[in-house]
């Protein structure tokens, strides 16, 4: 069980960081190079990619207690 844990945490991991480096708001440091200098509101694919990548974060944490727990 702890193996599992511990594989579902990396491969959530490696989804996290692309998701997050796939939103390229607010700096140059997405994985495209662009900038965004005005603010804006998500919409469409940002949206969901954001509201994604908050579900993942939640699911990574609990599979970490989880993990601790058992």
């Amino acid at each position: 069980m702890d193996t599992l844990f511990t594989i579902l945490m990396l491969i959530l991991a490696i989804i996290i960081i692309l998701a997050i480096l796939l939103q390229t708001r607010g700096s140059s440091a997405g994985l495209f190079g662009q900038s965004d200098g005005s603010y804006r509101s998500r919409r469409g694919f940002e949206k969901i990619l954001f509201r994604f990548t908050i579900v993942l974060i939640i699911i990574f944490v609990f599979i970490a207690v989880l993990n601790v727990r058992f």
